[in-house]
């Protein structure tokens, strides 16, 4: 409350969970959009010639100025002065600008054009050197449309990153000292259902009307960035009428110096949680990005006939319901606390849809509705996690769990899943469900615990500058993987056609980086407990519980 005692938005449960709904809304789209392309990679190599180097690039690219050129920094200062609500708009609007230059890139406009020419003629770096080869965004032999695609790819990842930061610097403006952890952890699973969306509906957009159109996947992806737009504007009333209410000056008043980095790096903390971010975050976003491919190489899938309900149009409609009563039903137990039939009676709904989906997804024989589980099972379980640590604590721990899951899954999906598939191809797709399922639930453990832990290691004032420092280090990880994973492809299948390609190599170098996150978080939570971090202590003091429980009496 203020010292008046009037009561502002923020004090308002249902004030809130909206303003994170619109927040997260946003992130919703921007996450279909960002790996609009990954369930179509096969698509892409038959209809633009892009071969996996290619692809890889093009997606490493989304962070290349982020990095290369510091934007992200950039953000951080941006949002350090100017406030949350400025840098939201900012950040929808370059999102937008850099997935329509995507959109022109692949689709049938761009063929033939002298922009295509030039494109083709330029900017053939030599992509051959060790590692640094691996982060340009252009080399010789990549399509102009991939270029390009790249190009609008990289404005995207600037307006989409600061977006990131964005959020969880206004997520802890209006939650904290409240449930912060939980606000988090359902602003990402929320988000996450993107990734869900975009394996479902890209494919779809892409095949619809019996012909293979790429462009009409992207152009999807433009719309909902359209929204994600909107949200930020409505975001942006509503967070100026909560600073008119308490009186609080926008983040702007506090002036950013470049101290404040000093601060930030001077930080044992800060840097185990940096370079566990890092190494964590390599080894998920960028095999999203494979992982459709991934699985039409290594299991045995008949994809039904088009003339067929399981081959059709309307499947895929039925599906995503299917998938969206899983997220409801379980996403909203987690809120009832004084019903234990209702709540049970949800979880149940959500198993008996998860299975019907699993289901269909066999019969259609298809590997991209196959990976959309990933993200289910996080929606489900983050709020839980994000009560928890805010309740409980155990962030540290909770770190070390997430990422030997991570190890054990990237390591099925190497050494288990491809013998399984070739005796049993029934086997084989539980084996991807029940993986792809586990790898949701680390995806859960950690981002819950780790994101909350950072108003822990630094000072308030530079929270948005110690995200931006954090996301930074991240990219440089998600810049250089995607073209990684691409070259290790392209060295180990020599002339293999899309669907032949041997993932185990590129799949053992991401479980070497879960085991690198996990003796990383192992240490983190021997330091934690020798410097006092209190990343093991609840996020809700107990005075905070108190006044709560006092206004609810009220």
């Amino acid at each position: 409350m203020t010292q008046t005692g009037i009561k502002t938005l923020r004090d308002s449960a249902g004030m809130r969970w909206t303003a994170l709904l619109l927040l997260a809304l946003a992130m919703f789209c921007s996450y279909v959009f960002m790996d609009i392309l990954s369930p179509i990679k096969d698509l892409m190599q038959d209809t633009r010639g892009w071969d996996s180097a290619s692809f890889g690039r093009m997606q490493g690219a989304e962070v290349f100025l982020n990095v290369y050129v510091f934007f992200l920094i950039f953000a951080g200062i941006i949002l350090d002065k100017m406030g949350v609500r400025f840098t939201a708009v900012l950040s929808g609007a370059v999102m937008l600008f850099g997935g329509l230059i995507k959109f022109y890139a692949v689709s049938d406009m761009f063929t033939g054009t002298a922009l295509e020419q030039w494109f083709t003629t330029h900017l053939n770096w030599n992509g051959e050197l060790p590692v640094i080869g691996a982060i340009l965004p252009f080399c010789d032999g990549m399509p102009a449309s991939a270029k390009l695609a790249a190009l609008g790819f990289m404005f995207f990842g600037c307006g989409c990153e600061m977006a990131g930061i964005t959020v969880s610097r206004g997520i802890v403006k209006w939650f904290k000292g409240r449930e912060t952890a939980l606000a988090m952890g359902s602003e990402m699973a929320l988000a996450r259902l993107g990734v869900a969306t975009c394996m479902i509906f890209s494919p779809y957009f892409a095949k619809l009307g019996g012909e293979i159109h790429v462009d009409n996947a992207v152009k999807f992806g433009v719309v909902l960035l359209c929204i994600a737009l909107i949200m930020f504007i409505t975001y942006f009333f509503m967070d100026k009428k909560l600073d008119s209410q308490t009186g609080e000056a926008e983040e702007k008043d506090d002036p950013f110096k470049i101290s404040d980095l000093g601060k930030i790096f001077s930080s044992l903390g800060f840097w185990l949680v940096a370079l566990l971010c890092v190494l964590y975050y390599s080894a998920i976003f960028p095999f999203q990005k494979y992982a459709v491919n991934m699985l039409q190489c290594n299991l045995t899938l008949t994809p039904a006939d088009p003339n067929t309900f399981w081959g059709g149009n309307s499947v895929t409609i039925v599906q995503y319901i299917l998938m969206l009563v899983v997220a409801a039903g379980s996403f909203s137990s987690n809120f009832i606390k004084n019903n234990k039939a209702l709540k049970f009676g949800l979880m149940g709904i959500a198993v008996v849809a998860l299975v019907v989906y699993c289901y269909m997804g066999y019969m259609r024989g298809t590997a991209e509705t196959i990976f959309a589980v990933f993200p289910l099972l996080a929606v489900a379980i983050t709020p839980i996690l994000g009560n928890y640590v805010d309740h409980k604590g155990k962030a540290a721990s909770m770190l070390m769990l997430g990422s030997l899951l991570l190890v054990v899954c990237h390591l099925t999906f190497a050494f288990i899943l491809p013998g399984v598939s070739a005796s049993s191809a029934v086997g084989g797709v539980i084996v991807a469900y029940v993986t792809i399922l586990v790898l949701g639930a680390s995806f859960s453990l950690v981002p819950a615990a780790l994101w909350p832990s950072v108003p822990k290691l630094v000072d308030e004032k530079i929270i948005g500058s110690a995200y931006a420092a954090i996301f930074w280090i991240q990219n440089i990880g998600l810049g250089l993987f995607p073209a990684l994973i691409g070259i290790v492809l392209n060295n180990t299948n020599e002339g293999k056609a899309s669907h032949e390609l041997d993932y185990t190599w590129a799949l053992v170098m991401l479980a070497a980086l879960g085991i690198a996150a996990l003796l990383i978080s192992v240490y983190l939570r021997a330091v934690d407990k020798k410097k006092g971090y209190g990343l093991e202590q609840p996020n809700i003091k107990n005075e905070v519980v108190e006044e709560s429980n006092a206004e609810e009496k009220e």
